[in-house]
């Protein structure tokens, strides 16, 4: 009962998706024709594959490699604000009525824009598809692993200083073997200290250290990936039989999981989808949510992870119900607007989906 039709009219929400990820590929085309790039295909379809390649090979070396086409045609505050807009709209289109939308400022000024412009030109685009479309925001800035500890302190300082201009949190992103989060532990500290909030890249390609210093040493309130969680569980044919202290403190603490199944196997993370811990965390009632990550490198979308999740693990409307309140349960604004969301928006559209079902 539940089609492709049905599961992108249903209301969802979004906390884990990469701007500079989830480009369209026309946009692209035209920016790179604007700003004299040689791209590697010329066609939207020729060029969407090749984004997809490293995700189809899974091969991570590719996947991340589309990343320098893409961030290099996003320096200048027209294609910043363009691509935030196009962002928005084309979430709203797969039923999304609320998404954390991240990037790292710092990428984007390699033609002399502060990261202070460059955080206001992806806001303004992204106010632009708000009032296009009505779909609600927030704006994550992400800081990276392998650069200066002064860089991270900074775009922490920004996070906090644009807060009253649609940015709702903080994370770090980037390569986990030998970069380790408490490395940045002074950004992490300001954010703290300001009451602000963190999610944490952790336990996508390396081990329960990496999610333990995200949550012990960092405060991370969100864990971004976290498959590797499960390496401090006994599981068998699905039940969790035993969990370290770690597990149990995730799962008691209510901490967020944003789970993102195809860019995992997508980037090796997880060999396949019937290996993914989604379903042992989600039967097994930690708060788990499904994410895109990058929509562009992974040829997904959320309505495709939703039905992914239908097709491989069995769940059904309910199952994607409790999902979706869960992320929008976890999200980084106020109570009172999860709360307007939860019970005016997604309940409401939930039911409108059960009741067309049934009739």
């Amino acid at each position: 009962m539940l089609t492709d039709t049905i599961i992108r009219r249903i209301p969802k929400v979004e906390l884990h998706e990469h701007l500079d990820g989830s480009l369209r590929p026309e946009t692209i085309i035209e920016l790179a024709k604007k700003q004299g790039t040689k791209l590697p295909a010329d066609s939207p379809s020729d060029l969407r594959a090749w984004f997809s390649r490293g995700s189809d090979e899974k091969s991570l070396p590719l996947y991340l490699k589309a990343f320098d086409v893409t961030t290099g045609l996003m320096q200048d505050r027209e294609s910043l604000r363009r691509i935030a807009r196009e962002e928005v709209e084309d979430l709203a289109a797969d039923g999304v009525v609320y998404a954390e939308i991240r990037f790292a400022p710092v990428l984007h000024t390699r033609q002399g824009l502060t990261m202070e412009e460059v955080t206001q030109a992806v806001l303004d685009g992204l106010q632009d598809g708000r009032r296009e479309t009505g779909m609600e925001f927030g704006l994550i800035l992400s800081a990276m692993r392998d650069r200066s500890v002064e860089e991270s302190l900074r775009t922490a300082e920004l996070a906090v200083a644009f807060s009253d201009r649609g940015t709702v949190g903080f994370d770090l992103a980037g390569d986990e073997a030998g970069n380790p989060a408490k490395k940045h532990i002074d950004a992490f500290s300001f954010i703290r200290a300001q009451n602000f909030s963190i999610t944490i890249h952790a336990g996508e390609a390396f081990g329960l250290e990496s999610i333990w210093q995200a949550i012990q040493i960092c405060g991370a309130h969100r864990i971004g990936h976290g498959t590797r969680l499960t390496d401090d569980m006994t599981v068998k044919d699905g039940r969790i039989i035993s969990m370290g202290s770690l597990a149990h403190f995730v799962q008691d603490k209510r901490i967020p999981l944003e789970m993102c199944l195809t860019s995992n196997i997508g980037t090796g993370a997880v060999p396949d989808y019937s290996s993914h811990p989604f379903p042992i965390f989600f039967r097994n009632h930690f708060r788990v949510c499904l994410c895109t990550d990058n929509r562009l490198m992974s040829g997904t979308s959320l309505s495709k992870e939703m039905m992914i999740a239908v097709r491989e693990y069995g769940l059904g409307l309910d199952d994607l119900e409790r999902l979706t309140i869960n992320a929008m349960k976890s999200a980084f604004i106020h109570h009172e607007k999860r709360l307007d969301l939860i019970y005016g928006t997604i309940k409401k559209g939930y039911r409108e989906i059960r009741e067309e079902i049934s009739s």
